[in-house]
């Protein structure tokens, strides 16, 4: 290495001076000082964590610590226009311990005071002007005007925590409470999954009970074709939660029976923040038309009759399908299937079909919103889903069937089966239908066929709430 000593470099021709060359790095050595170069009003930040008193040093910044009490820094005596000198909050703590700004002599802002930094995360970079104003603050921000990740915070329903995120599932009534928002680089928004109780069924050669609506937001993958655009924003409350209970069954009736046990009873609304979800419509009796729900009940066998309407009342996407028909039934045929999230219940009509129709597809949520340990929520997976849990299938209607053996399954997403029986015969036709798996808002099934008008048709199932956010990172 070669030194070259000069005491003057002057240029030779023009009006710059350049020193060294492109991808040069040009290094003053450590403890030499420059002069006449001016000052850019920025300060060299030492990285040693300062956490007592300290004289500061012309054109330095310093982190520092209050964690462990209190403690003062010096400014420079007898400094010069242009000296300058940099305080940064280190660990937030300037608002419960106090770092004082010794002004040595000299006025703070034209005051013969020193300066106390209170406020959490602050940071300042005085310069010195002259004797009358002395220090001036020429540069003032708090570490909250450019915040890290921060994260929704709630209590409420029973918590499952799967990798960065946590799942509230409520079963039950109760309150989603909010205790802190987040930002946008963490979380201010939650996913969920909002089911309500599903429709009972209706009795003797009747239409199954609809499913509850199911309306739904998760960023995971796959997911359901109802699945929202969007999360749902929150704020720092309490969010009440309802769940919806399923429909109880119908007491006995037969094509001539009291006229207010003609249908399967509908279930109830569940609903989280600005989401509703509407209850199943019961499935219709013998030669009556289902009722419309968050999916429509099934139409009942023997007569020309209508499932009742999905998504009623109406949202976007759809939380519902509608029941079965029967538009052409004759006297021995079966009702109609309960319509399900994603697919209308099954029609069963024509001089062949004496049998009940299946219950629609409900909707499948990816099973790692609740994770590999939680309790079994929703109805196993399906070829459609494998890695999904279903809820909202539509109850498989009853019918007439001389066999004995014909059943209506119910739709994944824990609708009921139906059953088929003649009048007298053997088993099932004293099979009672099987409820909606409880928690699904599955519809209830339809029970076969005796001569004292049918068991006990099937329940629908109660509802449930989810609501899942990314805590931590």
């Amino acid at each position: 290495m070669s030194t070259i000593k000069v005491n003057t470099i002057t240029k030779r021709t023009g009006s710059t001076l350049t020193l060294g060359e492109a991808g040069t790095t040009v290094a003053i050595a450590s403890g030499a000082t420059t002069s006449g170069m001016g000052r850019t009003g920025t300060v060299d930040w030492q990285t040693t964590v300062k956490t007592s008193g300290f004289t500061a040093v012309s054109g330095e910044g310093y982190f520092c610590n209050t964690t462990g009490g209190a403690f003062t820094v010096t400014l420079p005596a007898s400094p010069s226009a242009g000296s300058i000198v940099a305080i940064k909050d280190y660990a937030n703590t300037f608002d419960t311990n106090t770092l004082t700004i010794g002004r040595n002599s000299q006025p703070i802002g034209g005051v013969a005071s020193n300066s106390f930094l209170t406020s959490e995360g602050i940071s300042v970079t005085l310069v010195y002007i002259d004797s009358t104003k002395g220090w001036l603050i020429t540069n003032s921000g708090l570490q909250s005007e450019a915040p890290g990740p921060e994260y929704v915070e709630a209590t409420g329903g029973t918590i499952l925590t799967v990798g960065d995120f946590k799942t509230h599932v409520f079963t039950s009534p109760g309150s989603f409470a909010v205790s802190a928002v987040g930002n946008p680089s963490g979380s201010n928004s939650v996913e969920y999954l909002v089911v309500a109780g599903g429709g009972s069924g209706g009795r003797y050669i009747a239409g199954g009970g609809g499913s509850g609506g199911v309306r739904t937001y998760t960023s995971l993958s796959p997911a359901t074709p109802i699945n929202a655009p969007a999360s749902l924003p929150v704020s720092a409350q309490s969010y009440p939660v309802t769940v919806g209970a399923g429909a109880g069954a119908v007491g006995p009736a037969g094509c001539s029976g009291p006229s207010t046990e003609v249908n399967g009873a509908s279930g109830s609304v569940t609903t989280f923040s600005s989401i509703t979800s509407a209850g199943g419509g019961g499935g219709g009796r013998c030669a009556q038309n289902g009722l419309s729900g968050g999916s429509g009940g099934g139409s009942g066998g023997r007569s020309a009759k209508t499932g009742g309407a999905g998504n009623t009342p109406p949202v976007s996407p759809p939380q519902g399908k509608d029941g079965g028909d029967c538009p052409n039934s004759p006297t021995s045929s079966g009702g109609g299937g309960g319509g399900g999230a994603t697919t209308e219940g099954s029609i069963r009509c024509g001089s062949q079909i004496k049998h009940g129709g299946a219950g629609g597809t409900g909707a499948f949520i990816n099973a790692t919103f609740f994770g590999p340990t939680a309790p079994s929520y929703g109805q196993a997976p399906s070829p459609l889903a494998p890695n999904g849990r279903y809820f909202g299938g539509g109850g498989g209607s009853g019918g007439f069937d001389t066999s004995n053996t014909a059943l209506a399954n119910g739709g994944a997403g824990g609708g009921g089966q139906g059953t088929s029986a003649a009048p007298g015969g053997a088993s099932p036709n004293n099979l009672a239908a099987t409820a909606g798996t409880a928690n699904t808002g599955g519809g209830g099934g339809v029970a076969g066929v005796s001569s004292g008008f049918g068991n006990q048709p099937g329940a629908g199932g109660s509802g449930v709430v989810a609501i899942r956010y990314k805590f931590q990172n």
